[in-house]
This record gives structure tokens, sequence and C-alpha cells, in this order.
């Protein structure tokens, strides 16, 4: 394999600006919340279902001077060349420790707005001078913001509680529907009202 088909081969797998030498292993997860209330009679009843952040867990591993940074052209690739495994797992941490959305590309997907949640690094006698690493990474789920110009605390009754002040138009006042017995009761200055009270009939 030459070099340029090297380089290609390489940038199949991407963890940000990050592309490993070997990928061991991807296991991608994605799940579905759903909402479970208990009723009294019968299973728990589900009204809604929202989906979690996507995440993967991707086994990978760095040996001495096969780290590539950021799809490197040819002219410029052997440059960066040539990382000590030390050195590559400084840049994960430090991929990890910018908690700066990035994108990754595996084999089956490319995700999007991923962040480095967890770094596995095991050393041993057969790994001393490559890294192997887990990388356990997870999307976040970005959304947006709008400002609502709203009255000023101070003319609220129940500060946050009160809602923005709208202009409804012109309102025109009625007047309530009154009985004929209420009527009669208020032309009588409320004798009508008192007999009918004293005798068990309500006055509307």
């Amino acid at each position: 394999m030459d070099i340029i088909s090297t380089l290609f081969h390489l940038q199949s797998r991407r963890i940000g600006i990050i592309i490993p030498d070997v990928v061991i292993s991807e296991k991608h997860s994605d799940a579905l919340e759903i909402t479970e209330h208990p009723v009294e009679v019968g299973a728990a009843i589900s009204d809604h279902a929202y989906r979690r952040p996507a995440e993967v867990v991707m086994e990978l591993g760095f040996a001495g001077g096969g780290y590539l940074f950021d799809f490197a052209d040819v002219s410029t690739a052997t440059g960066s060349l040539g990382l000590s495994p030390r050195e590559v797992y400084e840049n994960i941490i430090k991929l990890q420790r910018e908690r700066t959305p990035f994108d990754v590309v595996t084999g089956k997907r490319l995700y999007q707005n991923m962040l480095l949640r967890n770094v596995e690094v095991t050393t041993d006698r057969t790994s001393e001078n490559v890294l192997m690493a887990v990388l356990t990474l997870r999307e976040i789920i970005i959304t947006s913001t709008s400002t609502v110009q709203v009255a000023d605390k101070s003319n609220m009754t129940e500060g946050v509680n009160t809602s923005a002040v709208e202009n409804s138009g012109v309102k025109t006042p009625t007047k309530p529907n009154e009985s004929i017995v209420g009527k009669l009761n208020n032309a009588t200055g409320g004798f009508i009202g008192g007999v009918l009270s004293f005798i068990g009939v309500p006055v509307k």
C-alpha cells in the first residue's frame, strides 16, 4: 500500500482531529426513554417518549510514529507523524478537557456534537510501547433559546408568575343578569329580600 492509500485508510476513523492507527472494536448505542406512570388498575401507562443521547465506545490502538492530525495532506503528513504514545495520550486528555463538541467518524455512521465522556488506558507487558485506549463518546443535544419582552417585576403582583403585558383590544363592560325578584328587592330597599330570606327563599 502506497503512502496516499495509507493516509486515506487512516482517515476512515476519526475522533475530532485524532486519527487512530487501528480500531479494534466499535460499540454503538441508541436508546429511547419511555415514561411510565403507575395507575391503580392495569399496567403502568406511557404518555411520552424521547431519544437519549447516542453513545459509542471505541477500542483504539496508537503506535509510535503512526499518529496523524486532521486530514493532513501528503506534503504535511510527515510533520504530524512520529508522536509517541505518551504524546498521543496527552492529546486525548486535552481533547476531553476542552469540552468542545466535535465530530466522530466511525465505520457505521457519522456522529456530530460529541464529547469524550470517558478514557480508559491499560498498559501491560504487551502494550508498553503503544497506546491502547477505550474511549466512550456521548452526543450532546443542543437547543436554542429566545428572548421574550415582559413587564418589569415591580409592576407584577406575582413576580415571574405574571405573564407579559399584551394588548387584547377594547373591552365593553356588561351588566350582570338580574332577576325580577332582585329588581324588586332593590326597588323596595331590601324589604322584599328580607321577607323572602325569612321564609327561606334565596334572592338573586
